[in-house]
């Protein structure tokens, strides 16, 4: 009996202080290796991160220059005209067209058939405002805006890919031969360097915006 009771004992002093340190050790090297993996892992991932955001670059906001790749030809119809000044539709319908053209990658025809894409546009206010005079108190200086809804749609999907219900576009111009009119209509009628100016700025600000949104 004393010696059942001695080999129990042994084994319980000699047999569970290595368990023990076996459980110490398993529980331990884990954490020490996951120790040294964390750390190369995140200089990883920053130069995984830096590599993707150079090389995708293009896809940032600001920086798309084309439509969908399915839309080759765009539709522009003349501009409705809801203001009173007269032509002003013409002139900024036949630069946007330009515009487009400029950018060297799609067809543009004067219709909504046969396009892949429409763009229409509705010229909704003119405004202009003198902010500056000459020695004679005329205004030499003029604050211009205007405000067009425009809308691009997807004839293959039959949905609006890009628009803007109130698109504004000011600008101040030096306008010398205005003598000192505020009426947008004698104002731009009188000036055809200044319409041609305006439409320029327009048409290019308003092609930029739809392309860089894609």
């Amino acid at each position: 009996m004393a010696t059942r009771l001695k080999v129990i004992g042994t084994v319980r002093v000699n047999e569970m202080p290595e368990k023990r340190l076996a459980r110490r050790v398993r529980r331990t090297r884990p954490t020490m290796l996951e120790g040294r993996d964390a750390s190369p892992r995140r200089p990883l991932a920053l130069l995984l991160a830096v590599v993707c955001t150079v090389g995708c670059g293009y896809s940032l906001a600001g920086r798309g220059s084309y439509l969908p790749a399915h839309i080759r030809t765009i539709g522009i119809p003349p501009f409705v005209n809801r203001t009173s000044v007269f032509n002003v539709e013409q002139v900024l319908t036949e630069r946007v067209r330009q515009e487009f053209i400029g950018r060297g990658k799609y067809k543009v025809i004067p219709q909504a058939t046969n396009a892949d894409a429409v763009l229409s546009a509705e010229i909704t206010n003119i405004d202009v405002v003198p902010t500056a005079f000459n020695q004679d108190q005329q205004a030499s200086r003029y604050a211009f805006r205007l405000i067009a809804k425009l809308e691009l749609r997807d004839i293959k999907s039959n949905k609006v890919v890009w628009q803007d219900p109130s698109r504004v576009f000011s600008e101040e111009y030096d306008l010398t031969s205005s003598q000192g009119s505020v009426d947008a209509n004698a104002l731009l009628g009188s000036d055809n360097a200044a319409l041609d100016r305006i439409a320029n700025d327009f048409a290019r600000t308003t092609v930029s915006a739809i392309l860089e949104a894609f």
